[in-house]
């Protein structure tokens, strides 16, 4: 199995400046194919605006790589939208996408219901809450789509700094999510960031996959995209450094649990006994219980939904 992440990662692990954009162009010309980059968003009005107009303006004025860029805020209470909109996104808000199925909270229910609102035949997910944004984040992960055809999903890799600590953040991916790959799903042990939110797939693929509706999505999709497509269809692209927002402590917890849940679920494809999690906070009387759920949900693969099905057909 070493052997085979070995080899994995000599053939599918490049860096941003493998693909020129010019090579990218060319590429995309020649195949038809069409991108859409998604920004999940939740309260994000002091980022996501620059994130929207770099895109717009390196991959959509200076060179026709992107065709459009969709924000779906998943309902935010600060300008979000109307931040998004002005940089020249289109916001849809979750709530409007599919409203036959209720919306519940999670990155992975927005995700999801994207599918019903995009057209591209690549789709590139990029987190909303990146600082000092780089365009080569969308380049980086779109080109191995457009330039070989034999890759379906491709993940970003960067360093995470935590604060001035070089390498430092990604601390569920290091405690949680790298364990678990390593034991029981070794062939995806090469990947550095399995659980980073900057990835882009074909659409052909996603709408096949079953989407965790919340922070287990990025594990749920790796794990269920390598044994869909095989893992010399899954790809990496070194993008440099990625800064953004840290969570506490505790969110960090909760986040663990139901990437431990999603892991669990697909081993076994059973059901946790007890889906919630008790944590403690100090208060007047010393340490109190906080006891939150955790996400026991998952949205089929989209093809399975007639409103989608519809749509391919019109």
């Amino acid at each position: 199995m070493l052997e085979d992440v070995e080899r994995w990662l000599s053939t599918r692990s490049w860096s941003v400046g493998d693909r020129p954009l010019k090579k990218l162009i060319a590429a995309k010309r020649s195949s038809n194919a069409t991108v859409s980059v998604v920004l999940p968003a939740l309260n994000e009005e002091e980022t996501v605006g620059e994130i929207v107009a770099v895109i717009r303006r390196d991959l959509m004025l200076k060179v026709p790589l992107v065709d459009e860029i969709v924000v779906i805020d998943s309902g935010s209470t600060d300008r979000t939208s109307e931040v998004a909109a002005a940089a020249g996104a289109r916001v849809v808000h979750r709530d409007d996408i599919l409203p036959r199925i209720p919306a519940v909270p999670g990155k992975g229910e927005v995700l999801w219901r994207s599918l019903l609102v995009t057209s591209g035949d690549i789709v590139c997910f990029i987190d909303a809450d990146l600082k000092e944004f780089s365009s080569d984040f969308v380049s980086g992960i779109v080109g191995p789509l457009l330039t070989d055809p034999g890759v379906d999903l491709v993940k970003a890799m960067y360093d995470r700094p935590l604060g001035q600590a070089a390498g430092q953040g990604g601390r569920v991916t290091e405690l949680m999510a790298r364990p678990l790959l390593n034991m029981h799903w070794p062939q995806l042990a090469g990947f550095v960031q399995p659980l980073g939110g900057e990835y882009a797939a074909r659409r052909s693929l996603l709408e096949q996959l079953p989407f965790p509706v919340g922070y287990g999505v990025e594990l749920g999709m790796l794990i269920d995209a390598l044994h869909l497509v095989g893992l010399d269809a899954l790809a990496q692209v070194d993008v440099g450094v990625r800064k953004h927002r840290h969570q506490d402590g505790q969110a960090l917890g909760r986040m663990s649990a139901a990437i431990y849940r999603t892991a669990q679920l697909r081993l076994a494809r059973g059901h946790l006994i007890r889906p919630s999690l008790t944590q403690f906070e100090r208060g007047d009387n010393g340490f109190e219980p906080r006891t939150y759920s955790v996400d026991t949900e998952e949205r089929p693969p989209m093809a399975d939904i007639a409103e989608y099905a519809r749509r391919k057909v019109a």
